[in-house]
């Protein structure tokens, strides 16, 4: 039981981890698409486009780390 729940809370902690990142990474897209001069609609568009764009990435290398080490 114990190692069950290590196990969910690591990979909680992996997937929070990789939406902050993400995160992160949208935000400093969508503030330099701003600074180099696109309107406001457009720049949050870059920066959601490029979260999903992370988070998806992100997920697949976890995904894939994940079947590794079955």
């Amino acid at each position: 039981m114990h190692d069950s729940m290590t196990h969910v809370a690591l990979l909680l902690l992996a997937l929070t981890t990789a939406a902050l990142v993400a995160a992160m990474i949208g935000t400093a897209a969508g503030c330099l698409a701003r600074i180099d001069g696109a309107t406001l609609p457009s720049a949050i568009h870059r920066g959601a486009v490029t979260f999903g764009a992370t988070l998806t990435l992100l997920l697949g290398v976890l995904s894939l780390m994940g079947s590794l080490l079955r």
